[in-house]
């Protein structure tokens, strides 16, 4: 296969299919943070070619679409400084370490909404940004909730909202619900409720 810039035969393999791999041939952390760090790679492209690549490293994280007997989605609207403005999102946070994501994602849920779930699902698991960002996401489906106040971190704040699925597609659409996590927890579950 072919390519725009390839000479002939240059990044394939024997079969003929374009070889996509890419060689680390030496990696830096430039910057170690709290939840994040940044990683500069130096790589060997399939062509021969070099390239440098900048990774956001992230242990992963949970997604929760947590749907009430009334059919609500629990939704958590909050500031989110990076965009400079709120964001509806369902509940959703960071693996600890040597924390496995059900549990990830049953204490999400508590901290951030006050819920307990008495049924859970997993529904997918996906990667945020590949293009980045190592961050690989576990989404869950939580029925028959119990409220029992929330329990947020110092830092955060957090309103709950509960909102009918049918409305929440019509946010998607609408632009009001622009968190790509949200938007994948939204239309898993609305395609299972449909059946």
């Amino acid at each position: 296969m072919w390519r725009p810039g390839a000479k002939d035969g240059e990044g394939q393999g024997s079969d003929g299919k374009l070889r996509l791999g890419e060689k680390k041939l030496a990696s830096r952390i430039i910057y170690s943070g709290k939840i994040i760090n940044l990683r500069l790679d130096d790589v060997e492209l399939p062509d021969g070619k070099l390239a440098r690549r900048e990774v956001v490293e992230y242990s992963g994280a949970v997604a929760v679409t947590a749907l009430t007997s009334g059919g609500e989605l629990v939704l958590v609207r909050q500031y989110r400084y990076p965009i400079g403005k709120e964001s509806l999102e369902i509940p959703a946070g960071k693996i600890e370490s040597g924390e496995d994501p059900l549990s990830c994602a049953r204490r999400e849920l508590r901290e951030e909404t006050g819920a307990e779930a008495a049924e859970w699902e997993f529904l997918c698991r996906f990667y945020s940004t590949p293009g980045f960002c190592t961050e690989e996401m576990h989404l869950y489906l939580a029925r028959n909730l119990e409220f029992k106040g929330q329990q947020t971190d110092e830092d955060e704040f957090i309103q709950v909202e509960k909102v009918p699925l049918e409305q929440c597609l019509e946010m998607i659409a609408s632009g009001v619900i622009c968190d790509a996590k949200s938007i994948i927890g939204v239309l898993t579950v609305s395609k299972g409720e449909s059946k």
